[in-house]
């Protein structure tokens, strides 16, 4: 399940890119928003890893490295995963700081999305950001997203976004 898109390469990540995805994951700017700060052990990355694969051969959906058409580097991932115990899962992702503010994130997540709505038959797609997380605001704002509820989770505000698919 390898997409492409005008500027980037989606690729399933695998048990062998566990020290890459771990990299992203300790990276300073994406602790803040995607971790609440926390910094995730090798074996965090590891379970979550393991549970993206496992979502992989039974959903048909997991996390996707992020890389630029023209470049080999990963920039961050993409993809669905459960949180707050939901029936279906969220539209997720995190870019290292270098590749913020390009527009990648929203054509990544847009890739998603058409498959959610094209390939999976999903009806609606829900992502969620903390409050102080402006830049993904306005990312699920570009996907057509719209703010459908604010709840405080662990003692932070967290801004719930859900999209429709449309016929």
């Amino acid at each position: 399940m390898i997409f492409e898109t005008q500027n980037l390469i989606l690729k399933p990540i695998l048990e062998s890119d566990l020290s890459t995805l771990h990299k992203i994951f300790t990276d300073s700017y994406v602790r803040k928003y995607l971790c609440d700060d926390q910094v995730f052990s090798l074996q965090q990355v590891e379970e979550m890893l393991k549970q993206s694969i496992k979502h992989f051969e039974e959903e048909k959906f997991g996390l996707w490295f992020i890389k630029i058409n023209s470049e080999s580097e990963i920039i961050g991932f993409v993809g669905l995963w459960y949180f707050f115990e939901e029936e279906q899962p969220q539209l997720v992702y995190a870019l290292l700081p270098k590749a913020i503010k390009k527009g990648y994130a929203t054509e990544a997540a847009t890739k998603i999305l058409e498959y959610c709505f094209d390939e999976l038959g999903y009806e609606y797609l829900v992502a969620s950001c903390d409050q102080p997380n402006i830049a993904s605001q306005k990312v699920a704002e570009r996907l057509g997203m719209r703010k459908v509820e604010e709840k405080n989770v662990n003692g932070s505000p967290i801004l719930f976004f859900r999209i429709e698919k449309l016929y």
